[in-house]
């Protein structure tokens, strides 16, 4: 069998994806009713500012946005300078990923949150974009729901049992993107805003994982 990087394995896509529900679920839950995770819902609202001349609302949305960008970019210099190091360029995303979730629970500011995770998650999106060779997104399911429906359509009219074990792996990615977004839901009752908190154990645990060098 095909072996893989423990960076593209499925453990990690279902660790990051329950640190991705659970972030977007904290910021709807806990930081004012935003998803940070995608950017789409922003754009949009930015849009229809901007149409209002309403400059100060738009500029509400456009600095998650940038901040969304500025992720992206970092993730991809990350992976241009340390590419060929002995330490994993994924391990260091993690890091610093880790460090970010970590002040937001300190800070009372919504905004400035809601930005911050919007870094991390462009930071996450950016650099584990696969597991299997299959191209996924651990902090959003649209994509997802995608290929899992399109796998699924090809298993049942080719009878292709390759379509359908990829189908049912996309579909628990999404289970445990919703299993994140629980967790969260039932932890914030008891600890507000640190609730941010306990998802550093997914991180943590991807951190520690990707010593493994390869992953069947």
């Amino acid at each position: 069998m095909k072996k893989y990087h423990m960076s593209e394995s499925f453990l990690l896509g279902v660790l990051l994806a329950l640190a991705g529900g659970f972030l977007d679920a904290y910021t709807y839950v806990c930081r004012g009713k935003i998803f940070a995770n995608a950017q789409t819902g922003n754009i949009v609202l930015l849009g229809i500012h901007l149409a209002n001349f309403d400059f100060i609302q738009a500029l509400h949305y456009l600095i998650p946005i940038i901040a969304f960008s500025l992720g992206i970019f970092l993730a991809e210099n990350i992976r241009h300078i340390y590419f060929k190091q002995k330490f994993h360029w994924r391990q260091i995303i993690l890091l610093i990923e880790m460090i970010i979730v970590f002040m937001t629970a300190w800070i009372d500011i919504d905004m400035i949150v809601n930005v911050m995770i919007s870094f991390v998650c462009a930071l996450q999106v950016e650099s584990f974009r696969k597991f299997h060779d299959n191209a996924f997104a651990s902090t959003m399911c649209t994509g997802n729901l995608r290929s899992a429906t399109e796998h699924l359509y090809h298993a049942f009219l080719n009878h292709d049992k390759t379509s359908l074990k990829k189908s049912v792996l996309y579909f628990l990615i999404i289970a445990f993107f919703i299993i994140g977004a629980m967790i969260c839901v039932l932890l914030t009752p008891y600890f507000n805003q640190k609730t941010i908190l306990f998802s550093l154990v997914f991180f943590m645990v991807a951190f520690i994982k990707m010593f493994e060098k390869e992953k069947i």
